[in-house]
């Protein structure tokens, strides 16, 4: 069995199901395609495999063109499980949220082990790549499948975990180049893993278990959230001292040595960051161990769009007005720049924590046309200079770059920017930066 699959894999005419077709799975769908294997792309939404099947692309990092070229040949969208019965790797892509309780929900990984138990045959090998705490692919998988059947992980199936790295937007790593971490249950598992993701992806860092490649992801996602954490709580000390953290922060990363510079904002977005770290927490907890630096940053990460809602009100203050029938334009409600992601999105909370106190909102946004507000679809306005002048206040909460920052600031009577989307202007007295400075650096020019 091993030995077949290994073939297979080696000739790149396996055929592969790729389980949830969103910012994950469609782009390492496309990639599996592209070298040769047969890829099935599974998801329960019909409205995503019709959008695959006319060739139109949803997922900014994947082209419709290159759909053009893959669907119906090699890649075969579909919502029906039943393709299972004929793959000989299936990797599982689906969401992996948090619960109101702030606890794992792994109801999606269940329901696809459910699929795959019903529909699998001897000899495939499954890949989880859903972010989740250390233990899942074990427990949730490897011994759901032992239970429920004959079949035995490492001579009848092969189970392994490769973490998702993703980066929506970035335009130097993408999937196939960010070097992919994976562990098996048992050798022969890890070892055929490394064979199919070898022959599509350009780097593999093999690890000793499942275990360990969970618990990677993690630290590396909790590593970013507590340095956010950290600035964003130094970015609050400075607003009380009248210091500009964001100078702060340049001059720091002067150094060459022993300094990664983060930066502050608005709240932290996206799938990853906000969830990653609470898993950690979450199955910590379970050993009696307390992760107080976790418990922390989220805290501190948590309440900046509650930050922000002060500061705005202070802006308005101001200028004698208040938050309520104030007219306040958002520039970008994604989680992050140049991508249309809104999944947690900081933004989409401060819109929601000032229309509770009675704004006049609109947003602009070039790469999100609208999103759902409880029962009403909110549209992106155009970024007109009747729209600036008409705002009491316009706040950057997202910096993309299409956006032309100068023409905003020339044409605003008051901005807000929480993301130093206007440090490349200079000098700008109605610009008013996170951490409450005026953005009137004098030495600016000397670009140190």
């Amino acid at each position: 069995m091993k030995e077949q699959l290994k073939q297979k894999f080696a000739n790149h005419d396996a055929k592969v199901a790729v389980v949830g077709l969103g910012y994950v799975g469609l782009p390492l769908a496309v990639e599996i395609a592209e070298q040769g294997h047969i890829v099935h792309g599974v998801d329960v939404s019909t409205e995503k495999v019709d959008s695959l099947n006319n060739k139109e692309s949803y997922v900014l990092d994947v082209k419709s063109e290159k759909l053009s070229e893959l669907v119906g040949r090699n890649l075969l969208p579909t919502t029906d499980f039943s393709v299972l019965a004929d793959a000989d790797a299936i990797s599982i892509c689906v969401p992996t949220p948090l619960n109101k309780t702030k606890d794992p929900d792994a109801s999606y990984i269940n329901a696809v082990v459910e699929q795959i138990i019903k529909h699998m045959t001897s000899g495939t090998l499954i890949v989880l790549e859903s972010t989740t705490y250390p233990g899942t692919t074990e427990e949730l998988i490897k011994h759901v499948i032992e239970e429920q059947t004959s079949f035995k992980a490492g001579e009848d199936f092969f189970l392994c975990f490769s973490p998702e790295r993703v980066d929506p937007g970035n335009k130097e790593f993408n999937t196939k180049n960010t070097p992919k971490v994976i562990g098996g249950v048992t050798p022969d598992c890890l070892e055929l893993g490394v064979e199919l993701y070898g022959s599509f992806l350009e780097n593999l860092v093999p690890v000793s278990s499942t275990n360990v490649a969970e618990m990677v992801k993690l630290l590396e996602n909790t590593f970013r959230s507590v340095n956010i954490g950290l600035v964003n709580e130094l970015t609050l000390m400075c607003d009380r001292m009248g210091i500009n953290v964001w100078e702060v922060i340049d001059a720091a990363a002067t150094k060459p040595f022993g300094y990664m510079p983060f930066y502050p904002g608005p709240g932290i977005g996206g799938h990853c960051i906000p969830l990653d770290p609470m898993y950690l927490s979450w199955k910590a907890k379970m050993f009696d161990f307390y992760n107080r630096f976790i418990e922390l940053a989220s805290d501190v990460n948590g309440n900046m769009p509650r930050y922000v809602l002060s500061q705005i009100g202070d802006i308005l203050n101001d200028q004698e007005k208040s938050i309520k029938n104030a007219n306040i334009l958002m520039l970008g409600v994604a989680y992050k720049k140049d991508i249309d992601d809104l999944r947690e999105s900081p933004a989409l909370e401060i819109y929601k924590l000032l229309e509770e106190k009675g704004a006049a909102l609109s947003f602009h946004d070039p790469f999100v046309e609208t999103f759902r507000n409880g029962d009403e679809v909110v549209s992106s306005v155009e970024l007109t200079k009747e729209a600036l002048e008409k705002a009491d206040l316009v706040v950057i909460a997202t910096n993309h770059t299409p956006v032309d920052y100068q023409f905003v600031v020339d044409n605003a009577s008051v901005v807000y920017d929480t993301r130093n989307a206007t440090k490349h202007l200079g000098e700008s007295k109605n610009t008013i930066l996170l951490g409450g400075e005026q953005n009137e650096n004098p030495l600016a020019h000397l670009n140190y």
